[in-house]
C-alpha cells in the first residue's frame, strides 16, 4: 500500500514544478480517423508530439490558469509524467483491498440478509453486480493509464472544457453523501464507547426537531469527522501511515468474528443452510434492485478511477489490479453475510450493522480494539474512496482557490451537511434510496463517457486541446459544453427520476413500467444515455471526422 500513498500523494500536493511544453512538428497527419487498440499502449518511447493549429501558426492558447502548466494555479491535473507512472498490479490490487475491505461493505451485505436473501444468495449477487462492475472500471480506465489523466481532465473529452464540471459535480456530491455515510458509521463507534451514564443521559439522546439525531449523536459525528479532517491537514504522509495497518487491522477483525459466528452458530453448516425467506417471485423483485444496488456501490469510484489508474505502468497492470474487486469483493461479502445470517441463529434476529453487533458480544476490551480497528479502517477507506474525487473537482472548479486540502476540508462539511443518519435509517432507505439514487446518477454519466471513447471517438484522444479554450478546440464544442452530452445524460436521469420520486414518496402512484426501470436504474439510464449521445454525435460524422483527424493518442 505504500507503493499506491506514493502514488496518489503526487496529485493532491500543491507544491509540484512548473512543467514546459516543447513543440514539435508533425511530419504528416492522417486525414483518416485512427482506429487505435482498445486499450492503447502509448507512444513509443521519446515521441511527445504537440498538434499545431490548423494552418500553421502559433499553437493554441492554453486555460489562463492551466494545471498543466503551473501557470498561478495548482497543477493537480496535469499529466502524470512517465517517470511517476509506478504503480504495479499488486499495488492496484492492494487498493482494492483497503477500499474492499470496510464498513459500508459489510453493511451493504447485511442489508442483503436484512432483506430476505440467503447467504448463498447474497455472495452470488454481489459477484455478478462486481464482475459488472470490472468492466466498467477497466474501460474507464484505460485512457487514463495511456495519457496519465484524471477524470476531471478526462471528462472533458464527451462533456466539453467546461461541461465536464457538471458530471465532476454530480459526482463529488455523492462521493460527500459517502463521506457523510462512514463518518456516521465512525461517529456511532465513538458513541459506544462512551460511558453508560452519558449514553444514557435523556436530554441528549433526545432528537434535534428538524434534524432525526439527538445532540450526543451528533456531537460524535462531528468529532470523528474533525479526527478524519486531521489526518488530511497532515497531508498523504499521515494518510500513509495509517493505512499501512487499517486493512490488515480490518481484516483481522473480519475474521474473528467469522471464527465467533462459527462457533457460536455450530459451524457454517447452520448458517449456509437457512432456508431463504424470499422465494420464487419474491426473491427476483429483491435480486434486480439489489443488483443494481451493488453496482452503484462501486460506480462512483468506477467514474474517476482514472484518479487512481493514471499512475498504473501499463494496461496489463490495471487490468490485473482491477480484477482485486471482484475477488476481494466476494471473499469479504461472504464474511459479511455469513456473520449476518449467524445473528439470526444467536440472537433471534438479523443484526446487519456491525457496530451494534459489536456492542453485544465481548467484554470492554474486546470492544474498544474492536471499535479502534473499524475507526481506523473508516479514517483511510473514506479518505482514499471518498475524498480525492470532490477535491480534484473543487481544485478543477477553481485552482487559484482550491488546493486538496481546502477541498477536502468542503467535502467534510458538505457530508455532514446532508445528513447521513437518514439515509442509514434502514437498511430499505440504505439499499432502495441511497444505492439505487446514486445509481440513476451514476449511470448516464459512464454511459455518455464510455460512448463517447470508444464508439464515437474510438479511443482517439488530443491530450493538449482538453487543456484548451480555444474556439476551434475539438473540445470546446458550443461555448465549452457539448449539448449531445447534456441531453443524453437528462435522457439516462429522466427515464428513473420517476421511480425515485415514488419510491421517497414524492408520487403516491407510478406505472409498473417505471418502477422496474427505478428497480434496474444503472442498466436503464447507462445505456439510453450512451445510446442518445451516440446517435446524436454519430449523426454529425463529418464534423466528429474532422476532429479525429486532429487527435493524438499521445502525451507526455
Amino acid at each position: 500500500m505504500a507503493a499506491v500513498s506514493m502514488a496518489l500523494s503526487r496529485p493532491l500536493a500543491a507544491r509540484h514544478s512548473a512543467h514546459h511544453l516543447q513543440l514539435h512538428h508533425l511530419l504528416a497527419v492522417s486525414t483518416s480517423p485512427p482506429r487505435l487498440p482498445l486499450l492503447p499502449r502509448g507512444p513509443p518511447a521519446g515521441i511527445a508530439p504537440l498538434h499545431l493549429p490548423r494552418g500553421g501558426g502559433t499553437a493554441r492558447r492554453i486555460m489562463p490558469v492551466c494545471p498543466r502548466l503551473g501557470s498561478g494555479g495548482s497543477d493537480d491535473l496535469a499529466p502524470t509524467p512517465k517517470s511517476a507512472r509506478t504503480m504495479t498490479g499488486f499495488d492496484l490490487a492492494s487498493l482494492w483491498v483497503g477500499l474492499v475491505v470496510g464498513v459500508p461493505a459489510y453493511y451493504l451485505a447485511g442489508s442483503l440478509v436484512d432483506l430476505g436473501m440467503s447467504a448463498i444468495q447474497g455472495v452470488a449477487t454481489v459477484t455478478l453486480a462486481n464482475l459488472i462492475v470490472l468492466a466498467t472500471l477497466v474501460l474507464t480506465a484505460a485512457p487514463a493509464v495511456t495519457h496519465g489523466l484524471p477524470f476531471p481532465v478526462l471528462a472533458r473529452a464527451a462533456f466539453g472544457v467546461h461541461g465536464a464540471h457538471v458530471p465532476a459535480v454530480v459526482r463529488a456530491v455523492i462521493g460527500c453523501g459517502w463521506f457523510g455515510i462512514e463518518s456516521w458509521i465512525g461517529g456511532r463507534a465513538i458513541f459506544l464507547l462512551l460511558p453508560v451514564w452519558l449514553k444514557t443521559h435523556a436530554p441528549l439522546l433526545k432528537p434535534v426537531p428538524g434534524l432525526g439525531a439527538s445532540p450526543l449523536e451528533i456531537a460524535c459525528l462531528l468529532v470523528f469527522s474533525a479526527a478524519q479532517l486531521a489526518v488530511i491537514m497532515r497531508g498523504m504522509d499521515g494518510i500513509r501511515k495509517l493505512e499501512k495497518y487499517a486493512a490488515p487491522v480490518l481484516v483481522a477483525l473480519t475474521s474473528a468474528l467469522l471464527a465467533w459466528a462459527y462457533v457460536s452458530a455450530g459451524g457454517f453448516g447452520p448458517i449456509l443452510s437457512l432456508p431463504p425467506r424470499l422465494v420464487g417471485g419474491e426473491f427476483w423483485q429483491l435480486f434486480f434492485p439489489a443488483l443494481t444496488a451493488n453496482i452503484s456501490f462501486w460506480s462512483t469510484v468506477a467514474i474517476n478511477i482514472p484518479d487512481f489508474a493514471r499512475y498504473a505502468r501499463s494496461q496489463t497492470d490495471q487490468v490485473l489490479g482491477q480484477i482485486g474487486l471482484p475477488v476481494f469483493m466476494g471473499m469479504f461479502t461472504f464474511a459479511g453475510l455469513a456473520i449476518t445470517s449467524s445473528t439470526e441463529a444467536i440472537f433471534g434476529q438479523v443484526i446487519s450493522d456491525p457496530i451494534e453487533l459489536l456492542s453485544r458480544i465481548g467484554g470492554p476490551a474486546t470492544r474498544v480494539l474492536a471499535i479502534f480497528g473499524i475507526t481506523l479502517a473508516i479514517i483511510t477507506t473514506n479518505i482514499a474512496a471518498n475524498v480525492v474525487a470532490p477535491a480534484n473537482t473543487l481544485v478543477a472548479l477553481a485552482p487559484q482557490t482550491f488546493t486538496f486540502a481546502k477541498g477536502a476540508l468542503a467535502t467534510a462539511l458538505l457530508g455532514i451537511a446532508l445528513q447521513p443518519w437518514r439515509l442509514l435509517g434502514s437498511s430499505e432507505s440504505f439499499v432502495f434510496t441511497w444505492l439505487l439514487g446514486n445509481a440513476a446518477l451514476m449511470g448516464p454519466i459512464g454511459g455518455v463517457v464510455l460512448a463517447d471513447h470508444y464508439i464515437v471517438r474510438r479511443t482517439a484522444l488530443d491530450v493538449d486541446a482538453l487543456y484548451s479554450e480555444e474556439a476551434d478546440s475539438p473540445y470546446y464544442f458550443q461555448g465549452g459544453f457539448n449539448v449531445a452530452a447534456m441531453v443524453a445524460m437528462a435522457a439516462g436521469f429522466a427515464a428513473v427520476m420517476p421511480g425515485f420520486l415514488h419510491k421517497v414518496g414524492v408520487l403516491p402512484t407510478m406505472s409498473k413500467a417505471l418502477v422496474v426501470a427505478y428497480d434496474n436504474a444503472w442498466f436503464v439510464s447507462f445505456f439510453i444515455a450512451g445510446a442518445v449521445y451516440s446517435l446524436l454525435r454519430l449523426r454529425r460524422g463529418v464534423e466528429v471526422k474532422r476532429q479525429y483527424s486532429r487527435a493524438t493518442s499521445y502525451s507526455y
